[in-house]
């Protein structure tokens, strides 16, 4: 991989999704917005990057048939992932959820290489072992053990998260081969507001929330956070397409180093020995990867 932009996109989104892993969790909790509602406001954050991505492709859209079933099924897999994850989360604390959702990029390794037949660098190779160690230790916290848990649907729910991202990543790389980024990306947004219905009706927590009087500015805070994860999968689509996706999808997962260092910077959250060295790794793992 020569060329190195798809480096400089996928540390955009490592930064940004960093930045909304440490906020909208703690928005949800703190402010008591439903996860529908939060759902509902990501997939409206899509099209102010769809716009962008429209004027950077000077208007250009693919919607023959194969375009939109490619974009299509990136798009549904990955608002269908976050819907799921935004109900997990209601279920579970996300120190013990991410684990599960974290180790995805196992899968886009294991389709790509099988399917797309992409192979790495010695250096490469060991970068996307550790990285997948660092993505594990950093999702971890030693306080889980008391854990409020209890039941087994958030684990279901989790699984189907690693599998819906996993698969998506795939199929982000396999898109970017027959068409444009921006094209898929504009498919991941009408699919993310196809699926708005689907969370209002959920329960009626939605309904609820936009008729109290504080509805506007809770919601502004939290369109203001939930945009950060769309500009990150608008630069990740351009990292798949100028990057290989066993390199691209394990720095990816990487994200949770940002949050970590912020949640330290914000709310003085010290991180614990295995954060500490999930850091440490992530760091070798982004230099490996990169060479």
């Amino acid at each position: 991989m020569k060329n190195k932009l798809w480096l400089l996109f996928i540390l955009i989104t490592i930064a940004t999704w960093g930045v909304w892993g440490a906020l909208s969790d703690h928005l949800m909790q703190q402010y008591g917005i439903p996860d529908t509602v939060v759902y509902i406001l990501w997939a409206l954050t899509m099209i102010p990057c769809a716009i962008v991505a429209l004027i950077i492709n000077k208007g250009k859209f693919l919607h023959d048939g194969k375009a939109a079933l490619l974009g299509c099924t990136v798009g549904l897999l990955g608002a269908g992932g976050q819907l799921v994850l935004f109900k997990a989360l209601t279920l579970g604390p996300s120190y013990i959820i991410f684990p599960f959702i974290s180790m995805s990029p196992v899968i886009v390794i294991a389709l790509a290489a099988i399917f797309l037949k992409e192979k790495a660098t010695r250096w490469q190779i060991a970068g996307i072992a550790v990285a997948l160690v660092a993505i594990l230790l950093l999702s971890i916290q030693l306080d889980g053990a008391n854990s409020p848990v209890s039941g087994w649907l958030w684990i279901v729910l989790a699984v189907l998260v690693l599998f819906a991202w996993g698969i998506q990543g795939f199929f982000m790389k396999f898109a970017n081969n027959s068409m444009d980024a921006e094209s898929i990306f504009v498919w991941m947004a009408i699919s993310g507001l196809v699926l708005i219905p689907v969370a209002y009706y959920m329960n009626g927590d939605a309904a609820a929330f936009f008729a109290s009087s504080e509805a506007v500015s809770k919601s502004f805070g939290c369109f203001g956070i939930q945009i950060l994860n769309a500009i990150g999968a608008l630069t990740l689509v351009y990292a798949y397409r100028h990057g290989k996706a066993v390199v691209v999808s394990p720095m990816e997962g990487l994200s949770p180093m940002v949050t970590v260092l912020l949640s330290l910077i914000i709310w003085q959250a010290i991180p614990n020995p295995l954060q500490i060295g999930g850091i440490c790794c992530a760091a070798f793992a982004m230099y490996a990867l990169s060479k």
